[in-house]
């Protein structure tokens, strides 16, 4: 018997009904190869080259295109020129006077591209490979497509391999066709194919020319198509052939197995079962009739290919029945699988294939706020009165020696409103004594808002901040139209105003992390949270910022309502966007606290720390939307009047203010709390602790400067706008650029009157102790989506609760599908909100689902 009958009898079993099946493993490494450049990991600058790159080739595939095809139809005047000229490349960047006086007369060259396109094409068509030279253009179309959009017409190596093996077959082939048609110049093959023609003719004649070029047109397709040419036979074949045949095949087979040169082959055979109690068989029991191999493979970690191969060993006969001939056996039948290698999507593959995530894609024509909307009040420019700045100076130098201080230099930096003097004392003069005559100096000058710096942090020098006789008013539009905001990175900035050295101020919010803001009414707060939101509004994109508004005067914020469906957060099942009853402030704060718990788990799950580096992963879609992930949007919370919560509810807007205080930053939560009355009843030690930015505008009395800065001078400002922000230990004065009410409301409509979401952004909902909340969790049927029906079959079908799910089933907006899911919930169709999990599904089939909304429908 051949070899493969041994081989199969081996793995026979002694089973008495059933032989147990033999697996082989055959493993080998499989050789990793460069697929393209689409799973390399580019830099932003390579990115950027390699599109212009992209950008350059495609340009050349045109041009060359348009050349060429003109010089099909222009050749003979093209080819007149380049004769005559003499040049060449030469004459390209000579004028036509300057060949003139060498030649009387010209051609005229009639490409399209003029003598560029005239070079061009005969260099490639002429001079090298004739027509086939088009097949440039394809190749640099094809290259160029791929390197500006990463995307592929066609294989790019496959193409250039393919082009460069048709450009020289073609124009050989033509080259030795040329011969038989006419003796026209190398139009169509080129001079590589005419003498290459010619050098082949010498060697072997154009008979074996025909016979080379059919042998490569053959091979070619073979190559290429795989093509499989078969010749059979009349006569029948005898059984020692099919054997032999059989034999081939197996061998064929085992070859297949190896596709690369370096295999390891380790095949390892378990051994037969073999019943304790039961005689070994012998082979004279064995019917080998039947035996199928079956190959199956897979993909493991390590990128090596495993081989399973199982043999199914036939039936045991019984003793009785006569042994058969082995040689008279049937050949076992070979039925092998088809191996499939599936390949991991990756976070580069869905970005190469795809682009990073947009979040700004449903409104990518959405416009930024224009400067035109804003006023510029003045010019702009510090005016110099330089009898005002000798007088000021020669008054605090006289103030001075009254109380026998000297000094021995003075400087003054103007401002818009207050003109700082430094000046540096005599060796042995107290700081303390200067300190003192803080109201003498105010005296002496006339003039309110006195503020001696004793001394100016990080310079040997004492400060002395007057005001001016004739302050400037800073417009928000000058400071809006500066380049350090226009170009700055900050996260969430915001434009106070100008400093005492006229510098532009620029803080950036998601650093503070909050902002507490302090007055005394008409001292300019309302316009300093103002100038706050507009400079975020012209910073930030819809889906980057949502505010969430608190108002409790009723008419401060509410010129904001218009960009409701853009910039607000509102709770379901609300009206306004804007809360100005304390109810609902209590239901809203308590749902952000929501939000940043749900932010916190999604944080924890893409195993990031900040709301930066978790958006980074989602664009660059390394986090699964499916499991819960969304693009998440900074939120500022601001609160114009916090003295009113805190006498109406107390503790119950203090502690949700303390939690988001102390936990929101990471999650890009941030507040801004502005009081007319900050005393420490008011802004108490726990919310004092939490908000290391403070900004004060004028206040009454030291107490207060106290109790918001921790420091004096509040109470020394001018008002108007005037105010002192305090960032850890150190204070900057600042003018609060002006913004009016007109402007205001030109901004908001600007914005409103463009297209928004469906709706504002929903918050969590809330159900406090006593089962009241943002939603009340009451399922009303007149407030009921249009698809909330389809949406729990949907739900139902999935068995999966999740809003992503309805988003891209039903192609909704998050906001609409999170109501939806909010809706389903309150009906009992899904379970409550558990994390990143999705919600469970309380009904387990379509048919108890429909008798559920039938119920509802006859209710209705």
């Amino acid at each position: 018997m051949s070899n493969k009958g041994n081989t199969f009898k081996n793995l026979s079993s002694t089973s008495s009904k059933r032989a147990p099946r033999t697996t082989g493993n055959v493993s080998y490494n499989k050789k990793k190869r460069f697929n393209s450049f689409e799973h390399i990991n580019f830099s932003e600058g390579q990115r950027k080259a390699l599109k212009i790159l992209g950008i350059f080739l495609l340009f050349a595939s045109f041009v060359m295109a348009v050349s060429f095809v003109s010089y099909l139809f222009t050749w003979k005047q093209d080819q007149s020129y380049i004769t005559e000229t003499n040049g060449g490349w030469s004459t390209l960047f000579r004028s036509m006077d300057e060949m003139t006086d060498e030649t009387s007369e010209l051609p005229v060259i009639e490409n399209k591209l003029g003598k560029l396109g005239a070079l061009l094409a005969n260099q490639f068509i002429y001079e090298w490979f004739g027509i086939a030279s088009f097949l440039f253009t394809f190749l640099l179309f094809v290259v160029g497509y791929k390197f500006l959009y990463r995307k592929s017409l066609l294989p790019v190596w496959k193409t250039i391999i393919y082009s460069a093996t048709a450009i020289i077959y073609i124009s050989v082939t033509l080259g030795f066709l040329q011969d038989f048609l006419t003796d026209s110049p190398h139009i169509l093959e080129g001079k590589f194919g005419y003498w290459t023609n010619q050098l082949l003719k010498i060697q072997i004649g154009s008979t074996g020319i025909a016979a080379l070029l059919v042998f490569a047109y053959l091979a070619i397709l073979i190559l290429i198509y795989n093509l499989d040419l078969k010749w059979t036979w009349s006569s029948k074949k005898t059984e020692d052939d099919k054997e032999e045949e059989n034999e081939d095949n197996f061998e064929a087979f085992t070859n297949n197995l190896n596709p690369v040169s370096n295999v390891s082959r380790n095949v390892v055979s378990s051994p037969p079962v073999v019943d304790e109690e039961q005689e070994p068989l012998t082979d004279d029991f064995v019917s080998q009739t039947s035996t199928t191999l079956h190959v199956s493979g897979e993909n493991s970690q390590d990128n090596q290919r495993e081989i399973t191969f199982t043999v199914d060993t036939p039936v045991v006969m019984d003793e009785s029945i006569p042994k058969e001939n082995p040689s008279s056996l049937d050949s076992p039948v070979l039925s092998v699988e088809k191996v499939v290698e599936e390949k991991a999507i990756t976070a580069n593959d869905l970005v190469a294939e795809f682009g990073e995530y947009d979040p700004k894609l449903d409104l990518s024509g959405y416009q930024y706020p224009t400067l035109d909307l804003l006023k510029e009040y003045g010019n702009g420019k510090i005016t110099i009165n330089q009898q005002e700045l000798e007088a000021n100076k020669n008054r605090i130098v006289e103030t001075l020696r009254n109380y026998n201080i000297e000094i021995e230099h003075i400087k003054a930096t103007i401002g818009p409103t207050v003109t700082l003097y430094e000046i540096i004392p005599k060796p042995g003069v107290r700081i303390s004594k200067i300190k003192n005559l803080e109201d003498d100096i105010a005296l002496s000058l006339a003039a309110l808002g006195i503020r001696i710096i004793a001394p100016m942090p990080g310079k040997g020098t004492i400060g002395i901040e007057v005001p001016n006789s004739s302050p400037e008013m800073v417009s928000m539009r000058s400071v809006l139209a500066t380049e350090k905001f226009q170009k700055t990175d900050m996260d969430l900035p915001i434009a106070l105003g100008k400093t005492i050295s006229n510098e532009v101020y620029i803080a950036d919010l998601a650093k503070m992390p909050h902002l507490l803001v302090a007055g005394a009414t008409g001292q300019g707060k309302s316009v300093g949270i103002n100038a706050i939101l507009t400079s975020l509004l012209y910073k930030k994109h819809p889906a980057e910022l949502k505010f969430v508004m608190v108002d409790p005067k009723k008419v401060e914020l509410s010129l904001f309502k218009t960009i409701e469906r853009h910039f607000l957060a509102k709770l379901p099942n609300e009206d306004e966007a804007i809360i100005t009853d304390t109810k609902k402030v209590i239901n809203t704060l308590n749902s952000l606290c929501i939000e940043m718990d749900q932010r916190y788990d999604l944080l924890k799950n893409a195993a990031v720390r900040n709301l930066k580096e978790y958006n980074v992963k989602f664009v660059n879609r390394r986090l699964n939307p499916e499991e819960g992930h969304r693009f998440l949007p900074y939120i500022v919370l601001v609160v114009d009047e916090f003295a009113d919560l805190m006498m109406t509810a107390g503790k119950e807007v203090e502690t949700p203010i303390a939690r988001l205080a102390q936990l929101a930053r990471a999650v890009g939560i941030h507040l801004v709390i502005a009081t007319q009355r900050p005393s420490v009843n008011i802004i108490t030690g726990t919310i004092k602790a939490n908000f290391p930015a403070r900004l004060a505008f004028r206040v009454l009395s030291k107490v207060d400067s106290r109790t918001i800065l921790d420091a004096g001078g509040a109470d020394q400002l001018i008002g108007r706008g005037d105010m002192l922000l305090a960032t850890g230990s150190d204070l900057t004065r600042i003018q609060c650029a002006f913004v009016d009410t007109p402007e205001v409301e030109k901004i908001s409509e600007f914005i409103g009157s463009q297209r928004g979401y469906p709706s504002a952004f929903m918050l969590p909902e809330y159900v406090d102790e006593n089962g009241e909340g943002s939603g009340g969790m009451e399922f009303d049927s007149s407030d009921r989506d249009q698809l909330f029906e389809d949406a729990a079959r949907l739900i139902v079908m999935h068995q999966q609760g999740s809003t992503s799910l309805i988003q891209r089933k039903l192609k909704l907006g998050y906001n609409r599908a999170g109501r939806i899911i909010d809706q389903l919930e309150a009906a009992g169709i899904v379970g409550p909100f558990e994390g990143s999990k999705a919600r469970e599904v309380l009904y387990p089939d379509e048919y108890s689902l429909e008798q559920y909304l039938e119920t509802l429908r006859n209710n209705d």
